[in-house]
């Protein structure tokens, strides 16, 4: 038994405890009732699930792989949604939108956390809902990822750190406690990790304070069992499996003389769920970066490696007994912690099966240990660190042998024929590289780096600087490196692959400056592009064996489901769903489910088919209002015959997301500040010696102005002339990056004019300190041109042939007639009425005065209503003078979704009942129709596009009674052949 005492409790017993745990509000050893435990469905240690997925981590080991094999490579053209639930609007309904929860499947229910921080139940079949909870008197704690079942609950967080069980066939409450140690100790903030069920325990971790605990508590009552602190008890000792005690405390270094103990403030807190391992009967933990003392970037006051932050820990899952640690990053001094949760798997290695935990998120790099006791399978080295002496740093770190990610920020010369460039590549300035004439990115020792060197020491066959790579020091100035507090895996899950034997690791491209006094734990460089993708590693070798750069952030909660049929399944912020072929990273289906996805995938099977469900509902990292925000559970089969209100299966698309790290403020209108940047100022009037020579990342002033095509702007550096009393003293720049378009150097009062002649964003930022950062919008003014736009034909059949948003082919026509003297220049977009993000033009020709414009009917169809709807289209052009134009037109056209229509009348003729049946082949593609009905049937071959077919059948009758005709569409497509049925009925007749 996993604890030490139990007491006997009847049924009335049972009931008056749930009732009194429920109102409790610091039970600490609570009496239990003595039930065995009883795992839920499906639940598996390193097996793959198959027709449930009963943990966050698809099974105990976080492997998020399903031995379900129906939906494969093969039929993926088939797979379409099967239901759509939006959760919030399920009583007790709420309008909360946006959550980072991955859901659970446990007997074809799916359990998640709703928007608001409740909890749902769903049928996995049908998508309709079981029950909610909504928290009760309690509260609800807001961000949540994951819920957990067992012992015929489902375990929740909620308000005031509570952990609570709820019936799982009702949704009652049956305990909600509040943990706290068996000397009443604060066991930290309970309220946003998803918890896990094991043995009739359930885990549940602390994150966000200053302090945290990873608990342990009964399941029958909620009762206390153990905890373990990132952060150890002055004087904590512990004994490894090698025999060897040591105290935990002394890696923080002396108390401070006010007191303090770093290591009880000292953050180290556990971010993300654990995994257990049921042969060993082992939880495996991960902890946080070290926060204190002063900043997490300031590590002056707490020498020493600084245990457990940064370190994954292995315990007895019973009892909290410590068994093995491994620390991935000695000192953290940059929130580079690795804490999404360890996945566990039984591989080979040089031919000798090993038991082994995938550690490592944010580094880019994954540490492959042996879970048995925490020594490294695969090869680490000690690597030689640049050292800071004022962060009391250690001069190594290990690095597994082989990497995932590039470990240094790449310095690409600026230019407008490399637009994005490299995903890792470094804005100019940061670390002392500066544009030379030809916009190459040169290391200069002169400039604000230099103030570091007296206190720097670099290892032999260093290039004697900071290059951007991961781990060097910072202080006071600003030290660009990779990955980041934002990059690499961060707290995205993985998958291990039974059958490709890869590991698949989502990680995201955010480089950031560390400095003491950076908020969030470090300035995400303001400018660059936040992008990410996927890549796959051999877990035997560490090797990567694939990589697919997506282009938008995968380390937020986007995690990888593998499946038995080699497909990967993944969501994306802008709303896309992907499957993925396993072995090569191609992406061979995608979806769009109208909000952004921070949640893994689950897949599951009921009553012998599989479904792949996913929760859209948008988060905020690291793009942050521009994410598309939501409440929908989709579920997807092979068939899926689910449409929305469009008439489409898929949703819109979702608003633009704000790739690049933006700058702070709202835009100012040119015409306001006479189109005027001052240079490193936060205030355009503050005369005073704080003002002065400023290094905040909004000392651009105004940070954001906004100018139409063709203004010309001025840079100044305010000398006296602007600000008698605290006049800039120091030169500075306008560093216009990624194009390199200007460049200009400014000694206090000078000014530099640059005229914007094309729209588009204009970053920039200054030589002497880069954090100063700021945009030029330059807008074109939309010129109506009336009646300019034509779709031809102006009827726009959008529908799939066999009713599968999959097989919606063809391209839509367009005709714009231009003005005299313009030419097309870029941006060809047609704007739908459902999604404010416009459709780009697959094909623009040229044809003299007028432009013909061709837009995928599939990028078209889920956004535009069916029936009488308004489209407009938008372009640039060049006129006769050289100038830059947007030219808009509008233009009315009818969609049509349904690719047949089917009529019917009954009729009489010579006393005899004859029915009429018409078939309108409303598809791109030529069709074969069956029409099929009591009084037999026709065939009609090749019907073209836009054809009916018609067939008046004798019933044989003088009269006939109610019934149907069923008329099947076939169409061969690529090799395939295409079905649609629609079925319609008729009246008796004659009536009376």
């Amino acid at each position: 038994m996993h604890k030490t005492w139990r007491t006997k409790l009847g049924a009335v017993g049972v009931c008056a405890l749930a009732l009194t745990l429920a109102v409790s509000t610091s039970p600490a050893l609570a009496v239990g009732s003595g039930s065995e435990p009883v795992p839920p469905a499906g639940l598996t240690g390193l097996e793959p699930t198959g027709a449930d997925m009963p943990t966050v981590g698809g099974n105990l080991g976080n492997q998020h792989y399903s031995g379900l094999t129906q939906i494969a490579k093969d039929n993926l053209d088939q797979l379409a949604p099967a239901w759509r639930t939006h959760v919030s609007a399920v009583a007790p309904a709420t309008d909360d939108t946006g959550q980072q929860t991955t859901p659970i499947v446990v007997e074809g229910v799916i359990y998640m956390d709703t928007p608001s921080g409740g909890v749902i139940a769903v049928d996995g079949a049908s998508g309709a809902p079981a029950w909610k909870w909504e928290g009760g008197a309690y509260g609800l704690s807001g961000t949540r990822r994951g819920v957990s079942a067992g012992d015929g609950k489902i375990f929740t967080l909620a308000g005031g750190n509570r952990v609570v069980a709820l019936d799982q066939a009702t949704g009652a409450e049956v305990w909600a406690v509040q943990p706290t140690g068996p000397e009443g100790e604060d066991v930290g903030r309970v309220g946003k990790v998803a918890t896990v069920y094991y043995n009739g325990m359930v885990f549940a971790h602390a994150a966000d304070g200053d302090r945290g605990a990873v608990v342990a508590l009964d399941a029958d009552d909620g009762s206390y069992l153990w905890h373990f602190f990132g952060g150890p008890q002055r004087g904590e000792t512990f004994t490894g499996l090698d025999g060897v005690t040591f105290d935990a405390s002394e890696t923080w270094g002396p108390v401070l003389p006010d007191g303090t103990d770093c290591a009880q403030e000292g953050g180290a807190t556990s971010w993300m769920h654990g995994a257990v391992d049921p042969e060993l009967n082992v939880y495996y933990m991960t902890f946080g970066n070290p926060r204190s003392c002063n900043t997490s970037q300031d590590g002056s006051q707490r020498p020493g490696d600084n245990l457990f932050s940064t370190t994954m820990v292995a315990v007895d899952a019973g009892t909290g007994e410590y068994k093995w640690h491994y620390q991935s990053i000695r000192h953290d001094i940059w929130d580079m912690d690795n804490v999404h949760p360890p996945t566990l798997a039984d591989i080979e290695v040089d031919g000798v099966e090993r038991k082994v935990v995938f550690y490592g998120s944010k580094s880019g790099h994954q540490f492959v240990l042996d879970r048995t006791n925490g020594q490294p399978v695969l090869p680490v080295i000690q690597k030689p660190m640049i050292t800071d002496s004022r962060q009391s740093q250690p001069d190594t770190q290990p690095f597994p042998a082989s990497r995932l990610l590039p470990e240094c920020v790449v310095w690409e010369k600026l230019g407008t024929d490399n637009i994005p460039g490299d995903p890792w590549r470094a804005v100019p300035n940061y670390n002392g590289y500066q544009p030379d004439a030809e916009g190459n990115l040169v290391f200069n020792p002169d400039s604000y780096v230099a103030a570091d060197e007296p206190y720097l020491t670099y290892p032999e066959g260093s290039s004697g600087h900071r290059e951007g790579c991961m781990y060097d020091p910072q202080w006071d100035a600003p030290i660009l490196s990779t990955t980041s507090q934002n990059g690499g895996g961060d707290w995205s899950s993985q998958s291990y692959s039974h059958s490709t034997n890869l590991v698949y690791f989502p990680y995201g491209t955010n480089p950031v400056a560390h400095y003491n006094g950076a908020s969030a734990n470090g300035l995400r460089a303001i400018g660059q592009y936040q992008t990410g993708g996927i890549l796959a590693y051999d877990a035997s070798t560490g090797e990567v064996a694939w990589t697919n750069h997506l282009g938008t952030d995968m380390s937020h909660g986007q995690s990888p489901l593998t499946t038995a049929s080699d497909l990967l399944v993944v969501g994306q912020i802008d709303g896309r769903a992907l499957i993925m072929d396993a072995t090569t990273g191609d992406v061979l289906w995608e979806f769009q489910t109208g909000s952004g996805i921070a949640a893994a995938p689950v897949t599951y099977e009921v009553d012998g088919e599989q479904y792949i469900a996913v929760f859209a509902a948008g988060s905020t990292n690291p793009y942050g209002g521009s994410v598309t925000q939501g409440d929908s559970l989709w579920a997807f089969k092979l068939g899926g015959s689910y449409t929305a209100d469009s008439g489409s299966q898929e949703g819109p698309d979702t608003a633009p997301l704000t790739i690049r790290r933006p700058v702070g403020g709202s835009a100012v209108a040119g015409e306001t500040v006479a189109n005027t940047v001052l240079l490193a100022r936060t205030s355009r009037t503050d005369d005073t010696a704080a003002a002065q020579d400023s290094v905040a990342t909004g000392a651009m002033q105004p940070t954001h102005l906004r100018v139409p095509v063709g203004t010309t702007v001025t840079f100044r550096n305010p000398g006296v002339e602007t600000f008698p009393n605290f006049p800039n003293l120091k030169p500075h720049c306008a560093t216009q990056f990624f194009e390199g378009e200007f460049n200009a150097r400014l000694q206090p009062g000078e000014t530099y004019e640059h005229t914007f002649d094309r729209a588009g964003e204009y970053f920039f930022n200054d030589c002497t300190d880069p954090r100063p950062t700021g945009k030029i919008e330059v807008y074109l003014e939309p010129q109506a041109q009336p009646a300019a736009l034509t779709f031809t034909p102006d009827r726009l059949s959008l529908g799939s042939p066999s009713g599968l948003f999959t097989d919606v082919r063809g391209t839509v026509s367009a005709r714009f007639d231009l003005p005299a003297g313009h030419a097309y220049d870029s941006g060809a977009v047609v704007v739908a009425p459902l999604s404010v993000s416009p459709i780009p033009a697959s094909n623009v020709t040229a044809e003299g005065d007028h432009l013909i414009l061709e837009f995928d009917a599939a990028a078209l169809d889920h956004n535009v209503p069916v029936g009488e709807t308004d489209l407009t289209v938008r372009l640039n052009t060049i006129d006769a003078s050289g100038v830059q134009r947007q030219l808009t037109s509008t233009a009315t056209v009818t969609v049509s979704k349904d690719t047949l229509h089917v009529t019917t009348t009954p009729r009489s003729l010579a006393g005899k009942v004859y029915l009429s049946v018409s078939a309108l082949n409303d598809a791109t593609v030529p069709v074969d129709i069956v029409i099929s009905s009591p009084f037999g049937d026709k065939t009609f071959t090749d019907v073209a596009p836009g054809r009916t077919v018609s067939v008046s059948l004798n019933t044989r009758g003088a009269s006939i009674t109610a019934g149907e005709v069923t008329v099947t569409a076939t169409a061969s497509i690529d090799g395939r052949t295409l079905t649609r049925t629609k079925t319609a009925g008729f009246e008796a007749f004659p009536a009376g």
